[in-house]
């Protein structure tokens, strides 16, 4: 019987059956139905003595379910499948197999299984865990030459892993934000067209993703850290002129599937690549988006007295909860928490984007409009975003902030230019998106803002509210009263008095008196400062004073009083 190393080993058939049911039943052991039965079958035949007869040919038939007339040299499913399979296996040793006493491997050059005892160095001699497992999962030897060379650059390795571990103890420089390390999507055709369409793919969803400054984004590269979090894998099956695409993104700590999704697509060559880049947009924005899956994930992990790296990141997801749900009473502290956020990580540029929209939130929401405190706060408003841009030039929420700066200390065109910038650095952030199209519909241009609004609301799952107040106002302006009424009543965000006083404005062009007495009646006892201030609040929001006029208009005839 053979059984390669094990025959020098202390360990018997049933260990090797024991450990490959440890394998197959780890969540950190991330291969297909078709890859767990490849396994259980090399093994089980390798077991039992039958090494020789483990081909190409007989696991097609077997495992694959393949006819009879299968031909090894012209269909490399079998040879496409082990690579997966290897580095399956690589990655569980290299994550919840570490104590495994026993590794089970299927070197290249054929299919047999090998079962060898796992070191146990001791504790003078012990070697670094990278470099054990290197070994182990490379059994040849290297030659002297490579040898000294190697111990070297792992040695200088641990030392500056030491160091940098020990000062990040100290005193961590950044905060900790999400990792997403996106796995090689497998091709499960095993053609020499599905396998460029897998590896294609993989690199356009990585593409998309790095887009995104709020995660970190990685690919397979030695044994991964606890801070890697979240995982994006996914396959590829193909049809003669179609092509099915699954990807999910799971909690690598215990296996949890936290977003999943299919895409279908065809593999005609005029249509390949844009379907190909349509399906990574959609992929990155449903992840990395401010309320996609990431976010969600997060929040769900928010904890009071986090440490200071964690507790910086979590007041960015605080902000976006604010603002989900358009709370004032919340805004004094997330303000408070995104200040102690940059004082102690000054180098966060997310964090002073989001400080810098919190500044103009202050501004925008408090009535009635003060000159000199509302003067004070946009030019803090301004230095955040600033302070945010000069970080990080290509992170849009840092142009975000400065887009909307500009646009309520009035320079319209320089905010549309940031906002034209922003649209070219990522188009798939659909929180910057809408924004950029509503501040392009205030200033006039409705027929190119719009659209952009439509679509941040039809993509992003986050404050549909917002968005639906912006799909009125877009209806009313283009004189569709009935569309503008749906929209408003749509949105519903009774305790937001700039909701109540589109919602006065519309009602009244609709002739809906009742609904429109209902707002008036609301603003003069909640906002009454907002009242007698209307015109300068409109003006504040409004870049075309004709825009303003027939607004101000539509509230005289909704029974709000105000002065010229």
């Amino acid at each position: 019987m053979e059984l390669n190393a094990r025959e020098r080993a202390d360990f018997s058939i049933e260990d090797c059956r024991d450990q490959l049911a440890r394998i197959l039943s780890s969540a950190d052991f991330r291969a297909t139905d078709r890859e767990h039965r490849f396994l259980s079958y090399v093994v089980d035949e390798t077991l039992a003595g039958r090494s020789d007869r483990i081909k190409a040919y007989s696991i097609a038939v077997e495992v694959f379910e393949r006819d009879a007339s299968f031909d090894p040299q012209a269909d490399p499913i079998v040879r496409i499948a082990a690579g997966h399979l290897r580095r399956s296996l690589e990655r569980y040793y290299l994550t919840a197999g570490q104590a495994d006493p026993i590794l089970i491997d299927i070197p290249k050059g054929g299919y047999v299984a090998t079962f060898s005892p796992r070191d146990t160095a001791s504790p003078a001699t012990e070697e670094p865990a990278s470099a054990t497992a290197s070994k182990l999962l490379r059994p040849r030897p290297l030659s002297k030459p490579r040898l000294i060379a190697a111990v070297a650059m792992l040695a200088a390795a641990a030392i500056v892993l030491v160091i940098w571990s020990y000062s990040f103890r100290l005193s961590p420089s950044k905060p900790e934000i999400p990792r997403l390390l996106v796995e090689w999507f497998d091709d499960m055709d095993g053609s020499d067209k599905s396998a460029a369409l897998a590896r294609g793919l993989t690199q356009e969803v990585i593409s998309q993703l790095s887009k995104f400054r709020d995660i970190v984004v990685i690919q397979p590269f030695g044994q991964m850290g606890p801070d890697v979090r979240y995982v994006v894998a996914g396959s590829v099956d193909m049809s003669a002129d179609a092509f099915r695409f699954r990807v999910r993104m799971f909690n690598r700590a215990d296996g949890s599937v936290l977003w999943a999704h299919s895409y279908d697509g065809t593999t005609t060559v005029p249509d390949l690549l844009k379907v190909q880049a349509d399906i990574a947009a959609n992929v990155a924005t449903s992840l990395a988006q401010a309320y996609g899956a990431v976010f969600e994930a997060g929040a769900k992990r928010v904890v009071p007295d986090a440490p200071d790296d964690r507790a910086a990141y979590f007041c960015t997801l605080s902000y976006y909860s604010y603002r989900a749900g358009f709370d004032p009473e919340t805004l004094p502290s997330v303000r408070s928490c995104l200040e102690k956020a940059v004082e102690r990580f000054p180098g966060y540029a997310t964090a002073w984007a989001l400080l810098s929209l919190i500044y103009i939130d202050e501004v925008r929401f408090h009535y009635p409009f003060d000159p000199v405190r509302s003067a004070s706060l946009m030019n803090r408003a301004h230095s955040a975003a600033r302070r945010a841009v000069e970080l990080e030039p290509t992170n849009v929420r840092a142009l975000q902030a400065q887009m909307l700066a500009l646009y309520f200390k009035g320079e319209i065109d320089a905010a549309m230019r940031v906002g034209r910038r922003g649209m070219t650095i990522n188009p798939n952030d659909t929180v910057f998106l809408g924004e950029y199209g509503y501040r392009l519909a205030l200033a006039g241009n409705w027929a190119e803002g719009c659209p952009l609004v439509a679509e941040a609301r039809e993509r992003n799952p986050g404050p549909l509210a917002y968005y639906e107040v912006g799909m009125a106002m877009c209806a009313y302006f283009s004189g569709d009263i009935q569309q503008a009424v749906m929209w408003i009543k749509k949105a519903n965000v009774p305790g937001n008095a700039l909701y109540r006083l589109i919602a006065a404005a519309i009602f009244a062009e609709g002739g809906f008196v009742a609904d429109a007495e209902r707002e008036r009646a609301w603003l003069v006892e909640h906002e009454p400062g907002l009242v007698t201030n209307v015109r300068k609040e409109t003006l504040l929001r409004f870049g075309h004073s004709e825009d303003a006029k027939i607004f101000l208009d539509s509230l005289k005839k909704a029974g709000l009083e105000f002065s010229d």
